[in-house]
């Protein structure tokens, strides 16, 4: 660990800002600047419990808000949208006056076109802009400190690793601790400036790359290996340890599982990251499915033959809250190829499928009148393109009845929608792509509403991976269907041909026969 002269005398410059996206590269969607919801000056620190005045931090930091940028997942992001937002928090950086340090609020899978690590390019700069400005003291407080707190779907390269003091991720999936990981991050920060500590990284990538709906922590292994990360910080010497599952349905070199052990032992700190890596490693056969998993028409067939009220289906493939389009029709084939469902003996309720003009149609048209729509299938053309369906409006809700509602995250913005009614199934078609997590993203707001309670369906079939919560507990059975998509749980149909191999999946038993006796590969650590 590196010493440097603790900060006590006067409250820490600290900012705050980031920009966070999960992109897969092979969606056709393409992310710009507008799908991002940005947050600026006291919006910003609104964002945070720790940041608010009555915080037992608020007497030792001043916290500046700079630029916060976060999207609801997607394809890549243009590089014209990129570098606007980029210059801009790079900016606003350097115009902030002195730091002692940052709180590096991302996501940590952004790909962007023309770039093979977008994390690492943003950090380097913003990186040489924090540097420029130095700390409001003498040198001896050294350059100023980056904390982040991420996803664990991140990635963790070494380029995007070595600029930064400080990383942590969540420990939970689904993300019930996101806020607590932004926390922990801003509370390392403040507790490594004040005592001059500058802990080391014991910093080790996995040749390991599974889905999420892979590695959620409601099943072993990841619940064990993720429960034992605060164990290993409770240990002297230690402040944090962190493991990341790395993003599957993004086709770079980065992309693989990473752990990262930060404390004042760094031979300590190495010995727990390499024993961490090495229980990744062992366990990679053992992840399974979160949930039972089927081909779309045997999910379509179990739900409508069960007795379990309602019967969640996950179209996994399409998930925009993994970066999927959100616009594909194929589940909606599926479940109108089902004669129980078509013929209304049987009521299921799909939402989220993106169309912009088919809700523009149902807007003219009115409630209650027949409509014949082209739907889905106009971004990702890739997996049976647009569906024609005849039906009835059902229900239309402005985006403006939704904003009361929003709660500051790329999630939450308001988007037109409507509900057309064909036989016993309920499509909800949305002007822009939209998750539906929540009871209120179906019923919408108390007045003005869809007014659709998905509760009172025989079948629900939501374009997301693992269940989120309030979905896992609506469930009276549930099945994961493994749908195409641009984040197809089958990776190996997917093409990828730029990350760095072997790798598993993809390479089973590469390394037993690369290593006598079947050693696996070298997970030693690097020290940064």
């Amino acid at each position: 660990m590196t010493s440097t002269t603790p900060i006590t005398g006067r409250r820490l410059r600290i900012g705050i800002g980031g920009i966070g996206i999960e992109s897969s590269t092979f969606c056709p969607h393409r992310s710009t600047a507008d799908d991002f919801r940005q947050t600026r000056g006291q919006d910003l620190l609104d964002r945070y419990t720790w940041t608010r005045p009555d915080s037992d931090l608020a007497e030792h930091v001043e916290w500046v808000p700079l630029l916060h940028a976060t999207s609801l997942p997607g394809g890549p992001v243009e590089a014209e949208s990129y570098l606007i937002l980029k210059n801009e928090l790079v900016t606003r950086i350097r115009e902030a006056g002195p730091l002692d340090g940052l709180v590096y609020d991302i996501h940590g899978a952004m790909s962007v076109i023309g770039l093979t690590d977008a994390e690492g390019d943003l950090t380097e700069a913003v990186r040489a802009a924090l540097d420029h400005n130095g700390t409001p003291d003498d040198p001896a407080q050294g350059r100023p400190m980056i904390s982040t707190g991420m996803d664990l779907h991140g990635n963790v390269s070494r380029r995007f690793a070595e600029p930064i003091d400080l990383l942590t991720a969540h420990r939970l999936a689904p993300h019930e601790d996101a806020w607590d990981t932004r926390e922990r991050a801003a509370r390392n920060l403040v507790h490594c400036l004040r005592e001059g500590a500058r802990p080391h990284r014991a910093w080790v990538q996995v040749p390991v790359l599974l889905p999420g709906e892979k590695t959620s922590t409601r099943l072993e292994p990841a619940k064990s290996l993720y429960a034992s990360l605060a164990d290993i910080e409770q240990k002297d010497g230690i402040l944090d340890a962190a493991m990341w599952v790395g993003y599957a349905w993004a086709d770079e070199p980065r992309c693989k599982a990473a752990i990262v052990v930060t404390g004042e032992d760094a031979e300590l700190a190495a010995q727990e990251a390499e024993s961490l890596a090495r229980r990744y490693w062992d366990a990679r056969k053992d992840f399974l499915f979160v949930g039972p998993t089927g081909r779309a028409e045997e999910c379509v067939d179990k739900a409508v033959a069960s007795d379990k009220r309602p019967f969640l289906i996950s179209d996994s493939g399409d998930n925009p809250t993994a970066g999927g389009a959100g616009d594909l029709a194929y589940m909606l084939g599926k479940l109108l190829e089902n004669d129980a469902i078509r013929t209304g003996k049987v009521t299921a309720v799909h939402p989220g499928i993106t169309d912009p003009v088919a809700v523009a149609r149902c807007f003219e048209a009115g409630v209650g009148a027949e409509v014949t729509l082209s739907v889905g299938g106009k971004v990702d053309a890739n997996h049976g393109g647009p569906y024609e369906l005849t039906g009835t409006v059902e229900a239309l809700q402005r985006a403006a009845d939704q904003k009361d509602r929003a709660e500051g995250g790329a999630y939450d913005r308001g988007v037109d929608m409507a509900a057309v009614r064909v036989g016993g199934l309920t499509v909800i078609l949305v002007e822009r792509r939209k998750p539906f997590h929540t009871l209120a993203d179906f019923t919408g707001p108390a007045e003005g509403g869809l007014g659709i309670d998905p509760r009172t369906y025989d079948v629900v079939v939501v374009k997301i991976g693992y269940l989120e919560p309030e979905l896992h507990d609506m469930a009276a059975d549930w099945l994961l269907a493994l749908t195409p998509g641009g984040v197809d749980q089958d990776l190996l149909r997917l093409g990828h041909h730029r990350v760095e191999r072997p790798l598993y999946p993809f390479d089973e038993d590469a390394y037993e026969d690369a290593y006598e006796g079947g050693a696996g590969p070298d997970l030693t650590p690097v020290i940064l």
